[in-house]
């Protein structure tokens, strides 16, 4: 006697819902940011403003513009755009995020497209091949990115000084804004978790990893919120030092 077999169902699913809004939406703000990030990662100008460096650029070591480097200019000779050196830790953190994945997996690959919906692929491997495969470098591209993290937050500080003094501009409080939300990002991310409270037998002997990755994991509920707020804000410091170093706006000062 057979058992029970799957159900033969020929849709493709039976959600009623609109279920395929939240792809689309991820598709479409994913691709913007994408296309923005790459424009402005190749323009090499414009990125530059006393006392603001934008997060694409910093830190600024190639061939970059007076007064925006505080680390030297080691790659000087590098013949493309700035950015383009250190781009690749924020981004291959960012690809590489096991929340990300879920987002581009599902709205560019259709892997599955939704819960509940049929992906149109034959065949599934999962990331055990190339390319996915890298995918398992996320932790080391977090140690990049805690340091990255580390010089945007010397990027905003230095962003309240000026030459006769200090000042309070609207550049400064968006990468105030900006740097909060890429800790949180950074510091909700699970491999900061891993690292804070991984591998321990018990953690009544390791109080204060213990308490390090009580507080991560609170922060780990909201990280796909963090995700998209840092990757907006991120995107607006830098428009804002475009427009103000392309002389289209002045900047708005406080004090």
């Amino acid at each position: 006697m057979q058992g029970p077999t799957r159900a033969r169902i020929e849709p493709r699913t039976l959600r009623e819902d609109r279920w395929w809004l939240a792809p689309l939406a991820t598709f479409t703000v994913f691709s913007a940011f994408v296309v923005y990030a790459t424009v402005r990662a190749f323009m090499g100008s414009d990125y530059y403003v006393e006392p603001y460096l934008s997060p694409f650029y910093s830190p600024c070591l190639g061939d970059c513009v007076e007064g925006s480097s505080d680390f030297g200019q080691p790659f000087g000779w590098f013949p493309l755009s700035a950015a383009l050196i250190i781009l690749i830790f924020p981004l291959g953190f960012r690809m590489t995020c096991y929340y990300y994945r879920k987002s581009y997996y599902r709205a560019f690959w259709l892997s599955p497209p939704a819960c509940g919906v049929a992906e149109p692929h034959g065949t599934y491997t999962g990331e055990s091949r190339f390319p996915l495969i890298f995918q398992n470098a996320h932790r080391y591209f977090w140690y990049a990115a805690v340091v990255v993290g580390l010089i945007l937050t010397f990027d905003t500080v230095i962003s309240f000084r000026e030459a006769d003094g200090g000042h309070v501009g609207l550049g400064s409080l968006l990468m105030v804004v900006n740097i909060v939300l890429i800790w949180l990002y950074t510091l909700s991310c699970h491999s900061c978790r891993h690292a804070v409270g991984g591998r321990l037998r018990h953690f009544s002997k390791h109080p204060v990893r213990y308490r390090l990755w009580t507080w991560v994991s609170r922060l780990n509920v909201n990280h796909g919120r963090y995700a998209w707020y840092s990757l907006f804000s991120v995107a607006l410091v830098d428009l804002y030092v475009f427009l103000l170093a392309s002389g289209t706006i002045s900047e708005t000062r406080f004090l």
